[in-house]
C-alpha cells in the first residue's frame, strides 16, 4: 500500500455521556487492524530489473500469443503449470523441465507457464504467494512481492514465458513487465475494477466465463477492456493516481466450464463465438477461444483433466480451428494437499486445485503438438 495511504488522525464524533460530559468516539477505520506501507514499485523493479534478455523474451512471446489469438499463427497456445505457486524452488524446477520440451515443440506450440501468485477464494483460504508467502497466516506481503518477482525472473531465465492471474489492482505494478499473458478469473470477470485493469495491461488478457457458465459476461468484459478508461490506481512511485488507459485489443474468452458441467464441446465453442460476433466483438476475442481443461470442464479432477485434453487433441487433429489455446493445471506431483509450512509439505504438489503430474503433462504436450501438425494437413 502506498505511503500516502498510511493512517492519519482518527476521525471522532462528539458524544454526550450519561453524566452529561462531552467526549469523542472514533468513527473511522474501526475495522482496520493495521496499515503497512509497501515499497514503491520502482524500488522493487530497480532492485530486481528485468534486463534486456528477459525483456526480449517477454516481447517476443507476447507477439506470438497475439498472432495465435488473431489467427495469423496456426500454432496452439499452451498455458501450463501449477494451479498456484507456493514453493519457489519447485516452481523453478518445473520451469527447468518445461523449457526443453517447449523448445522441442516450438513449431507447433507456444508454451507459457502458469506462474500464479494471487488466488481468489470462494470463501476464505490461502490467497497466494504474494499475500502469504510463508503459508502461515503471517501475510508478509513485503516479502511476497519481492519473492513473486524473483520467481518470475527465474522462470524467464529458464527460457519460459510466464502467465499470471491478476487479482489485486496494484500488484501488476510490481510484476507485469515480466508477464506474457494475463488472466481474469471467473469470480472477477464481472468486476469493473478488473475490466479497467485489463484495459491498461500490456499483454493479451483472457477473461473466463462466469462460475455459472455465462459466456456473455466474459464477452462483455472483453468489450469493456478494449475501451479507454480512467480509474483510481497507483503510479510506479506508489502514489495514488488517476490512471488513464488506451484499451487492450488482445482480450479474449476462456471457456472453463461451470458448476453445472463442462463447456468445451464443439457446440459450446461455436456458441461462444456466436455470442462474441452478435455482440460486435472482433480481434482476438472474435477469432477463437482458449479452453481451460481444469475447473468446471473436468470437475477439478486431474485425471479427468487429462481425458479432456486428449479429447480436444482428437478434435484438433480432425481440423477444428476455433480453439486457439488450451490451459492445463500441472505440477511435479499429481493431486493436491492442504497448505501449511513449507517444510511439512510434499515437494512439488499443489496446495490449491489438483494438478496432473509432470510425466502426464509432457505426454499431453507431445500429443497436442502432434494434433496441431495433423490439423495443418
Amino acid at each position: 500500500m502506498s505511503a500516502l495511504l498510511a493512517p492519519g488522525p482518527v476521525q471522532t464524533d462528539p458524544t454526550t455521556s450519561d453524566d452529561g460530559t462531552t467526549g469523542e468516539a472514533p468513527i473511522s477505520d474501526l475495522r482496520i487492524r493495521a496499515l503497512d506501507p509497501l515499497p514503491a514499485p520502482l524500488g522493487i523493479l530497480a532492485a530486481l530489473p528485468l534486463g534486456a534478455r528477459r525483456g526480449d523474451l517477454v516481447a517476443t512471446s507476447r507477439r506470438e500469443v497475439r498472432d495465435i489469438l488473431i489467427g495469423e499463427d496456426d500454432r496452439l497456445l499452451m498455458i501450463v503449470g501449477p494451479c498456484s505457486v507456493h514453493d519457489p524452488g519447485a516452481a523453478l524446477e518445473y520451469a527447468g523441465r518445461l523449457a526443453p520440451v517447449a523448445k522441442e515443440l516450438t513449431e507447433d506450440l507456444v508454451v507459457i507457464m502458469r506462474v500464479y501468485f494471487e488466488k481468489p477464494r470462494t470463501t476464505v483460504g490461502w490467497k497466494g504467494l504474494i499475500n502469504d508467502p510463508h503459508l502461515d497466516g503471517s501475510h508478509d506481503v513485503r516479502h511476497g512481492i519481492r519473492l513473486a518477482r524473483e520467481v518470475l525472473l527465474g522462470v524467464l531465465d529458464a527460457g519460459v514465458p510466464a502467465a499470471c492471474e491478476f487479482l489485486e489492482p496494484t500488484s501488476p505494478q510490481y510484476i507485469a513487465d515480466a508477464v506474457t499473458w494475463g488472466a481474469i478469473g471467473a469470480r472477477n470477470v464481472e468486476s469493473q475494477v478488473h475490466r479497467q485493469l485489463a484495459s491498461g495491461l500490456s499483454m493479451p488478457v483472457g477473461f473466463k466465463n462466469a462460475t455459472d457458465g455465462d459466456v456473455q459476461i466474459a464477452v462483455d468484459a472483453c468489450i469493456t477492456a478494449t475501451n479507454e478508461h480512467t480509474f483510481f490506481g497507483a503510479d510506479p512511485e506508489g502514489r495514488v493516481a488517476a490512471v488513464e488507459t488506451t484499451g487492450n485489443p488482445d482480450c479474449h474468452v476462456i471457456l472453463r466450464g461451470s458448476r453445472s458441467g463442462p463447456n468445451y464441446s464443439g457446440a459450446d465453442v461455436a456458441s461462444a463465438l456466436a455470442i462474441a460476433e452478435a455482440s460486435g466483438l472482433h480481434g482476438a476475442a472474435g477469432t477463437g477461444v482458449v479452453v481451460d481443461a481444469s475447473h468446471g470442464n473436468s470437475g477439478k479432477d486431474h485425471v479427468r483433466q487429462a481425458a479432456v485434453v486428449r479429447e480436444i487433441a482428437e478434435r484438433l487433429a480432425d481440423g477444428e480451428r476455433d480453439i486457439t489455446g488450451l490451459m492445463m493445471e500441472s505440477f511435479l506431483v499429481e493431486g493436491a494437499q492442504k497448505p501449511g509450512p513449507l517444510d511439512t509439505l510434499t515437494y512439488g504438489q499443489s496446495v490449491t486445485d489438483k494438478c496432473m503430474d509432470w510425466d502426464t503433462t509432457e505426454d499431453l504436450l507431445r500429443l497436442v503438438a502432434k494434433a496441431v501438425r495433423e490439423r495443418r494437413g
